[in-house]
């Protein structure tokens, strides 16, 4: 069941004589494959037509041509002369998992769980049929006539077919009828498991019984005989059933059973060619039909007749040399460390079994010989450890326990975060992940604390959910709560650069405001009426505007309104520069 499907029906065509011996084999990757038999290579190769792998093929009766269904829905006609698609449609709203070709070959049964019988001229659907509650697995006719002669005979009209699904005990007949009435199937025969194999003979007289051979998954062949005579309400049960065992001698005293793989009628319809044994290996036998028995224990011992030796290969296992010296580190509860020891021999096992009169050990002798410090375990003021703190958060994870949870990461130390961390085992990586993103959803302040355990979590165990193939759908909740706080985040960081100029300018308007302000009245006035001294002034106060380009106007006014604190400011300025030796002399 590994391997690609393989369905397969040698054409009848008489027309091309090179189909009769090509083998159709689709494969799980949607491509089918032309094997030949008789040259015993691979002819050719059909791509194209399916995506998704192949469930079933079937060759029709007259013609060259192909037909496959597959998990994509469609069912697709090939020309095989040419290798390539002649017709593809849909079959299906599911995958089509079984295809059937009526006798006359102008009709095909397909179906996924519902069944559909399709028109091979128009590709349109016929009729419907209700079908299985699970994917069928086999389909095909068991007559080729109608029971009923009098009527003029369509081709379809008036046939029984026959279908089995997974899963399912009961495998159903179907009865074609002229009108669209009748959905449900007309009878069923019961069986002990899944079907795995259906051959039948196909009835071609009315008075004519189909015979039925059914290979279960348990490894049972169940035979029925019934003529197919219209509606039966009671599941059928089989005629005979047929298993396989060993003979239960060679020091085995019990018979072992044999599973049957295959079952197929010979074309005398009265003996059986068997497929038993291994899948490998298998053996086929060819077995006379007897149904008079309810049920039939074949006895055959294989083990002679396989060839397959096992002992060449339990030689090749070599089991590895240990010495004392080395130390093997085992999985465990982190923190603690214990050390494998050799095997004992058989003396040694002798020791350990306590004397009679001898004292049993303690409990801290008992640990100085498992290797693990008492002072460790012992923590001293009752106060939680790295190494208690990554047990307890692997508790918690388990229990699911919200008061162990909320005591380990409520921790807000940068340290005991990381050590724990690292500490606690690879398989809590993915719950501890799960229940961060619960808890982020909640407040802002238990979210800030539970940033800093994912920090420590992505950080520390980043190559391990790396080689997780489904990390991004356990992630997903965890992805969409950082997107949406991040969209925000471009918002927020306007508004704030907003508020802070606003404060800014607020703060610095206030520190205006508080400075006190300077009184401007004179302290000191003082008055001269000497006309020279104006008179220097006021050339001195003209060669200053005329250096400085200062409006006389105004200049005017504000020496008018000037103290004496100015005059004696701009008689200082008006020193420093260069003045014109009259000036000088007056001023002496």
């Amino acid at each position: 069941q590994d391997g690609p499907q393989r369905k397969k029906r040698k054409s009848e065509a008489g027309e091309v004589d090179k189909q009769l011996d090509i083998l159709a084999i689709g494969t799980a990757v949607g491509s089918i494959l032309l094997y030949s038999t008789v040259k015993g290579e691979l002819q050719s190769k059909l791509d194209g037509g399916h995506d998704s792998r192949v469930n079933c093929v079937r060759w029709h009766p007259e013609s060259c041509c192909l037909y496959s269904c597959s998990d994509d829905k469609h069912i697709v006609e090939w020309n095989t002369q040419t290798c390539k698609v002649k017709c593809k449609w849909k079959g299906d709203n599911g995958s089509v998992t079984c295809l059937c070709i009526s006798p006359d070959g102008k009709m095909l049964l397909s179906a996924g769980r519902t069944i559909k019988l399709w028109d091979l001229e128009t590709k349109e659907v016929y009729r419907h049929f209700t079908g299985h509650a699970t994917s069928v697995s086999s389909l095909m006719f068991t007559t080729v006539k109608p029971m009923n002669e009098s009527k003029p005979f369509d081709g379809i009209t008036g046939l029984y077919f026959l279908s089995g699904a997974i899963h399912d005990r009961l495998l159903s007949v179907w009865y074609i009828r002229s009108d669209r009435k009748e959905k449900n199937a007309v009878m069923s025969f019961t069986v002990t498991d899944e079907p795995t194999f259906v051959d039948l003979t196909i009835s071609e007289v009315k008075e004519e019984p189909v015979k039925l051979a059914v290979v279960c998954r348990d490894g049972q062949l169940h035979i029925f005989e019934h003529i197919l005579n219209g509606y039966c309400k009671k599941p059928l049960t089989s005629n005979c059933t047929i298993q396989i065992a060993t003979p239960g001698n060679d020091g085995d005293s019990t018979p072992k059973p044999v599973p049957i793989l295959a079952a197929a009628f010979c074309t005398d319809k009265q003996s059986l060619l068997l497929v038993y044994g291994n899948t490998l290996q298998p053996i086929i036998e060819k077995v006379s039909l007897n149904t008079s028995e309810s049920h039939i224990c074949l006895v055959r011992d294989i083990q002679k007749v396989l060839s397959l030796k096992t002992d060449a290969a339990l030689t090749k296992v070599k089991t590895p040399v240990v010495n004392s010296d080395t130390k093997v580190l085992v999985p465990g509860i982190p923190g603690h460390s214990t050390a494998v020891k050799t095997p004992a021999s058989g003396k040694e096992k002798k020791k350990n079994k306590r004397k009679p009169g001898e004292t049993e050990e303690s409990i801290e002798e008992r640990l100085g010989a498992l290797d693990i410090d008492v002072s460790k375990v012992k923590t001293p003021g009752g106060l939680p450890q790295t190494d208690s703190f990554a047990v307890l958060l692997v508790q918690g994870l388990e229990s699911n326990d919200a008061e162990i949870l909320n005591k380990v990461l409520n921790t807000r130390k940068e340290n005991i975060v990381k050590n724990t961390v690292a500490r606690m085992p690879i398989h809590a990586v993915i719950p501890l992940l799960h229940e961060l993103t619960k808890r982020l959803q909640g407040n802002p302040y238990s979210a800030s604390v539970m940033v800093r355990w994912l920090k420590s979590v992505f950080t520390i165990h980043a190559s391990y959910l790396s080689t997780l193939p489904d990390l991004i759908p356990q992630l997903g909740m965890l992805y969409q709560l950082m997107e949406s706080r991040v969209k925000t985040l471009q918002k927020l960081s306007r508004l704030h650069g907003r508020l802070f100029i606003l404060v800014t300018q607020v703060a610095a308007s206030q520190t205006v405001q508080d400075i006190p302000e300077v009184n401007q009245t004179a302290k000191l006035v003082y008055e001269d009426d000497s006309s020279e001294e104006e008179g220097s002034d006021d050339e001195m106060i003209a060669d200053k505007d005329s250096d400085e380009n200062w409006d006389e106007d105004e200049e005017k006014e504000k020496e008018e309104q000037s103290d004496e604190q100015d005059m004696t400011v701009e008689k200082e300025i008006n020193g420093d520069s260069d003045l014109e030796p009259e000036n000088e002399s007056e001023e002496e």
